[in-house]
């Protein structure tokens, strides 16, 4: 529930600010990195001739077959607190239903390019009340332990997903470093991770490709950096062993210490090692910590 109400949060950020901020050289707006950002390029084509705003949106706002889309995020959110309510509060279960249903009534007509800002801005509001009504009234025990690795394992899924996307992306030409397109790409990076007014407090002046990524993922005081979220998982993850319930169980600490070790690098030691190359270090110690979880948690005796 946690990871699919945090994963349509981000994509409505995402489509709002490439709309407003990315634009290449010329003034067009780019579609394309938002498709690799999701690894959606070949289901889209299946569907569509062109990478158009308009189609792109639609594809990531309301199609019902895209499992990646808003409505099929916040639908499946829906679903898994159906699933517990006996475990949530009515408060938590009455919002995002109606949330759901409001995304659900979502037609093309009122999916426009033109309005996308003020869509996307009501989406982003869903997803954050729900966040906001879970944290005040979420009993503190399994439940919201699970909750918590749920929204951090995403939230570092997803940022390492943007920056590895965005980063090549906006590298411009040599031409046109330091021009008003560049400090605008960047800046997009910036808007697209909600890190923009954070970024100035520590840079005011400053914007370069090392301090942009590195502050975006390495930050500790940001709360989407990877040391940020990774101290929360391993919290969450303490809270759920300390539990006497659950004291028979043991759980691998390898890809755990693999994510702590990648994220108390330098930002000048991940440019120099290869940022791309880190980021899939990344992604595969998440990959190896949620299959982890699923079978120290989930797994069924099948005896």
């Amino acid at each position: 529930m946690a990871r699919y109400v945090e994963r349509a949060e981000n994509l409505a950020r995402v489509l709002e600010v490439n709309e407003t901020f990315a634009r290449d050289a010329q003034g067009a707006n780019d579609w394309l990195p938002i498709l690799k950002l999701n690894c959606d390029e070949d289901r889209f084509f299946e569907r569509y001739r062109e990478a158009t705003s308009e189609a792109v949106i639609r594809f990531y706002i309301i199609d019902t077959d895209n499992p990646n889309s808003i409505v099929s995020s916040v639908r499946a959110a829906r679903e898994n607190a159906r699933s517990i309510r006996h475990l949530i509060s009515v408060e938590t279960w009455t919002q995002l239903n109606v949330f759901s249903n409001w995304v659900g009534t979502l037609t093309p007509r009122g999916v426009t390019v033109s309005g996308l800002s003020r869509l996307c801005g009501r989406i982003k509001e869903g997803c954050q009340l729900h966040s906001g009504i879970v944290a005040g009234t979420l009993y503190r025990d399994q439940v919201w332990s699970f909750y918590r690795l749920g929204t951090f394992t995403e939230l570092c899924d997803q940022v390492t997903r943007l920056v590895d996307i965005k980063y090549h992306a906006l590298l411009p030409p040599d031409r046109d470093v330091g021009s008003p397109v560049d400090i605008a790409q960047w800046n997009a990076l910036l808007r697209s991770a909600s890190a923009y007014h954070g970024y100035r407090r520590v840079f005011p002046s400053q914007m370069s490709p090392t301090t942009v990524a590195g502050f975006i993922l390495l930050n500790p005081r940001f709360p989407r950096s990877l040391p940020h979220c990774v101290e929360h998982i391993e919290a969450a993850l303490a809270g759920l062993l300390a539990n006497e319930a659950l004291e028979h169980l043991v759980f691998p600490t390898d890809s755990l210490e693999a994510l702590k070790e990648l994220t108390s690098r330098s930002p000048e030691s991940v440019i120099a090692g290869g940022l791309h190359e880190y980021l899939d270090q990344v992604q595969i110690a998440l990959f190896d910590f949620g299959s982890q979880v699923a079978t120290t948690f989930f797994q069924v005796d099948k005896r």
